[in-house]
């Protein structure tokens, strides 16, 4: 049977301290840690969301008549269901087949939490 030494005991307790104060710091934040600013997003999404979804985020943007999948209406059920972390993804990397691109490389992530924030509140308001 192994036998502890006094500098055993102690190298011991020194790491089951160091384990419980890492655990204690909080968990690394993401890229944005303050709340989504709807006003850039409304900018953002403005500049480069309009021309297909529409002013209101009803999928009727001028460039949407000229599309052969339809942009996304933020109204519908649907739409309203997913979650952020899925309209995120889609905002993202696009959908396949469709004329939704990815803006990955092209928004930073806080312009594409910023424009879902709008869109959220698009949605809410009805317009």
């Amino acid at each position: 049977m192994p036998r502890f030494t006094t500098s055993h005991i102690r190298a011991l307790l020194l790491a089951v301290a160091l384990v419980a104060a890492l655990a204690a710091l909080p968990s690394p934040t993401p890229a944005q840690d303050f709340p989504p600013d709807v006003v850039r997003g409304k900018a953002v999404y403005q500049r480069h969301c309009l021309s297909c979804h529409g002013a209101g985020g009803w999928g009727d943007g001028p460039d949407a008549a000229a599309l052969r999948v339809p942009p996304a209406n933020f109204h519908r059920f649907k739409s309203f269901l997913k979650s952020d972390e899925e309209l995120l993804r889609t905002i993202e990397h696009g959908i396949v087949f469709s004329p939704m691109h990815s803006w990955q490389g092209q928004l930073s992530e806080t312009e594409r939490q910023d424009a879902l924030a709008y869109i959220r509140l698009l949605v809410q308001q009805g317009r």
